[in-house]
């Protein structure tokens, strides 16, 4: 989660565009989770053509929706700051709710209608009161772009309950070099980097803060119980404020800094039974 929290700030110092930099993330972190996988001989044991058409299906419509989240929320950093896209993007979990009440007719508890009220009031604090870099007001496109990329990442989690039975180390490494491929012909318009420190900074991102993030999190599935889990995804926006305004210098606003405190209160309190 800590590692999760500076991913925006190497976003921005490639220099790269939203697609090139997912697709960069794609190729590196998929090429090594499957180098991975096969090392530790788990991609031969997970026999993944075993999955029916519709699982094979439903994983690949799992992997353009996390695509598509990374180039969202990748775009969204210019349009805003670093802090703002991923607090706002941290509604993601009361998205998911409300996906699977509308999709799957899972009851939908007051509780969580009250936090998803209270999460959102603070998206409206944050974008009548948040300033982006430079200091002018940050733009509502930011915004919108975060809460788009909220969406489709809680559409993901929402496949990825689906395919439960699936390694995730085998889901994850499929849904990487799927999204490769798909962002490849995308690099016509939106290139690479072409200095070697940009290149540079997509190879941290590849082999760091996904490869390398990836195992960690597959390392503690099962070993934690959820109320540390909960706690301990708190790092990753609050990593990310420390880091927008320790390196970027932004001051957040009194209304900013009360919608942030909203958001993440809401979003990531642990839902009671």
């Amino acid at each position: 989660m800590a590692l999760s929290g500076t991913i925006g700030a190497v976003v921005v110092e490639s220099g790269a565009a939203a697609s090139a930099v997912a697709f960069a993330r794609c190729l590196v972190g998929g090429l090594l989770l499957v180098l991975w996988g096969l090392a530790r001989g788990r991609l031969g044991r997970a026999r993944p053509a075993a999955l029916t058409r519709r699982e094979l299906g439903l994983a690949a419509l799992g992997g353009v929706l996390l695509v598509g989240n990374w180039v969202l929320l990748f775009a969204s950093y210019a349009l805003s700051s670093l802090s703002v896209s991923t607090v706002v993007y941290h509604t993601q979990p009361l998205l998911l709710v409300g996906l699977a009440a509308v999709l799957l007719r899972e009851k939908v508890t007051r509780s969580h209608l009250a936090r998803a009220v209270v999460a959102f009031g603070g998206v409206a604090l944050i974008s009548l009161g948040a300033h982006g870099t430079g200091g002018e007001p940050v733009r509502l496109g930011g915004i919108a772009l975060a809460l788009g990329a909220a969406v489709l990442y809680a559409g993901a989690s929402l496949v990825a309950k689906r395919l439960a039975h699936v390694p995730p180390h085998v889901l994850a490494a499929g849904q990487l070099s799927l999204g490769a491929v798909l962002l490849a012909p995308a690099l016509a318009v939106t290139p690479l980097p072409a200095s070697a420190g940009g290149l540079l900074w997509l190879a941290l991102l590849g082999t760091v803060h996904t490869a390398l993030m990836y195992v960690l999190m597959y390392s503690s599935i099962g070993r934690l119980p959820t109320g540390t889990v909960a706690l301990v995804s708190y790092l990753y926006p609050v990593v990310a404020v420390v880091v927008d305004v320790l390196a970027y210098g932004h001051r957040p606003t009194v209304a900013e800094g009360a919608g942030m405190v909203a958001v993440l209160l809401a979003a990531m309190t642990p839902r009671r039974r």
